[in-house]
């Protein structure tokens, strides 16, 4: 098997590097080599995806029985790499987001669900009236039509993850969670403490991604853990477990927390309280091989990444979001303070 990974130096697309390297296959990875090094054993082709002639060049080095594109955002970008890999590859594979779906986060979702309207050679300022999360949602949904438009239907497969944790997260979300377990005293957590969520483990996306490319599997699919997979309560229980610290969680109301201002997804992590976030339907996907493991073996691996020096690894490089996210301890202990004053 000989696999072509558009990205392969961060998160999911090194744990697909890492998986296909495992199986014995044969790996070439494009990138710019400038915020991480590659995995060893695999071929690393140097370029820009903002520069056509470079996935020309990139072409060279092919065939391939499969291209993953981890990290295609602008559709014309991605028009651009089909179109010069298409004569040298059988499948390509694009992972899109959930945020292509216009009901999401605010709805259920299955993959007939509406997407937004974007057009396949759209540039990078498209959709920038729709605000940041609707302009990503949009030139995903434009990413997916252009490698379509060039690959066909029967040869392109897309993947709409919802959150994806595990050893080398850099967006900062089960990281903080895991960072303020492990300092220990009263913990703010947002209630209800059964709500139900569906991350999914990164190598359980790459192990999904392997088997698309492998068997050519066409068409979309959702890719979270199945609905009701675990709950809020297992993730704050399994972080405590995981850093063996002196932490007690304190559930607070979701209302309470919305009136004093705690932003949604970033303050508190993974939180969000519209009625479609953790409600997207991956039944197609179960059904086509994708498996999922417990919420607490991520939690559990990521700690123990953390503590070998991952900490200091997911803060590199300008993919690194995890500034954005999490409450300062002194915004966290003044919401505690206060939720806990009796009301006059």
């Amino acid at each position: 098997m000989r696999l072509l990974i558009l990205g392969g130096s961060w998160f999911l697309g090194r744990a697909l590097a890492e998986r296909a390297l495992a199986s014995g296959w044969t790996v070439t990875t494009f990138n710019r080599g400038e915020s991480r090094s590659d995995l060893p054993g695999v071929q690393a082709v140097r370029g820009n995806r903002e520069r056509p002639e470079d996935f020309q060049r990139l072409a060279e080095h092919g065939p391939w029985d499969a291209v993953v594109d981890t990290i295609g955002f602008v559709p014309d970008q991605v028009l651009a790499a089909a179109t010069a890999l298409e004569p040298a590859a059988q499948q390509y594979v694009f992972v899109s987001s959930v945020n292509a779906y216009v009901g999401w986060p605010n709805e259920p979702l299955d993959e007939a669900s509406q997407l937004f309207e974007c057009p396949p050679d759209a540039g990078a300022g498209y959709g920038s009236e729709l605000g940041y999360a609707g302009q990503y949602g949009a030139l995903k949904a434009g990413c997916e039509r252009a490698a379509e438009v060039v690959f066909g239907s029967s040869r392109t497969t897309v993947l709409r993850p919802s959150v994806i944790l595990g050893p080398e997260e850099y967006v900062g979300r089960l990281t903080w969670w895991l960072a303020r377990a492990a300092r220990g005293g009263e913990l703010l957590a947002p209630a209800p403490a059964q709500q139900g969520m569906q991350p999914i483990d990164v190598r359980d996306v790459a192990a999904f991604l392997a088997l698309c490319a492998v068997d050519r599997k066409p068409g979309a699919f959702n890719v979270a853990a199945p609905i009701g997979h675990a709950s809020f309560a297992a993730l704050i229980e399994s972080c405590i477990d995981a850093t063996k610290a002196d932490t007690r969680p304190v559930w607070v109301d979701p209302d309470w927390l919305i009136q004093q201002g705690v932003e949604q997804w970033t303050e508190l992590p993974l939180w969000r309280t519209q009625k479609g976030v953790w409600a997207v339907n991956t039944s197609r996907a179960q059904s086509a091989g994708l498996r999922c493991r417990a919420l607490s073996d991520t939690v559990f691996d990521t700690w123990a990444w953390m503590t070998r020096g991952g900490a200091a690894v997911r803060g590199e490089g300008e993919a690194s979001r995890a500034a954005d996210h999490g409450l300062s301890p002194e915004r966290e202990a003044e919401l505690l303070r206060t939720w806990h004053r009796p009301a006059l």
